[in-house]
Order: structure tokens, then sequence, then C-alpha cells
């Protein structure tokens, strides 16, 4: 059904994966973690999550993309620099005419995992089952495939609701 590249932005380490979302479930197509120089000031590694994001999209070709939403820090600076890193690889989307999907942290584990506190390591797990993968992904990537697959799920949902006859007590009748 559709193709769907999935961003786990960090200004240091930025996630990615690509998925192929079919009416038999999700697909895994490719994923990894980009990796930054830090000796770079930030502007040049902003560019760098662009370039590398819009050669994945370029790679990949995508029709879907869907990054995590922001997540308030204890540390402002940290979170200053993370929304610079997002708005980098969403700037690469729209230069590539992709649709921008963005998802809290808490959803996408809760779309993966089934609570929204869940670890990292469980994240990775249900990722690997999830995709039927020989090995977990590296934590990055594996972040970035649950939101690939948060944001699969959520358009699958959305899909059957508007099928549905009726809606009533969160249940579709």
């Amino acid at each position: 059904m559709a193709l769907i590249l999935g961003i786990d932005p960090g200004s240091r380490k930025t996630g990615f994966g690509v998925i192929q979302h079919t009416v038999g479930g999700p697909e895994y197509v490719a994923s990894g973690t980009i990796r930054l120089d830090t000796a770079l000031d930030l502007p040049d590694r902003l560019k760098q999550i662009f370039d590398h994001v819009s050669d994945i999209i370029q790679r990949h070709n995508p029709q879907e993309f869907a990054i995590e939403q922001i997540f308030m820090a204890r540390n402002a600076n940290s979170a200053l620099k993370l929304g610079h890193a997002r708005g980098a690889a969403i700037v690469a989307a729209g230069v590539n005419e992709l649709p921008v999907y963005e998802y809290e942290a808490r959803k996408v584990k809760q779309s993966v995992v089934g609570k929204g506190s869940a670890t990292k390591q469980q994240v990775q797990h249900m990722v690997r089952i999830l995709l039927n993968l020989p090995a977990s992904p590296a934590e990055d990537a594996a972040d970035a495939l649950a939101v690939a697959l948060c944001h699969a799920n959520t358009q699958q949902h959305l899909i059957k609701m508007a099928g549905a006859r009726r809606y009533r007590r969160g249940r579709i009748v």
C-alpha cells in the first residue's frame, strides 16, 4: 500500500527506517543510523542530516514521511538542538514533496510495544518481532522503524474507521 520513511531525529545520531505497509502487514525495507560529525558546528551537522535524509528519499522513494515529535527535555539547549535536527529532516521531506506525519514518543511506544513507558530495549525487541528480523536493529534505527510502524498502524486504523458503519465506545461495530 505505502512505502513509509520513519525518522528518529538527533543532533548527534539520527535513525531512519523504511517499511512497506501492505495488506498482509508491514515489511522491512531498510534502516540505519546517520552518524553526524560532532566536531562540526551545528549548522554543518544540520546540513548533513538534510543531505542524508534527502539521499534516503531519493534511494527508496517513499510515499509518506513520519517523524518523532519533540519531547520536553530537562535541558532546554538539548531540546532546541533536537528541534533543529527535526527541522532539517522535515525540510528534506518537504523539498521532496512528501507528506509529513508527526507522532509523540509515547504514542510510538504504545503502538509498537503496548505501553507508552516502554524501554528502548522493549522497542528494539518488538520491532524485531513485528518485522520478522533476524536480530534487533540498533537503538536509533529501531526507534525510526517504530515511528514508521506507528504511522502504518495509525493509517490502517483510520482506513478501518472510514469504512465502519458505526463507531461506539472506542470500537468499530
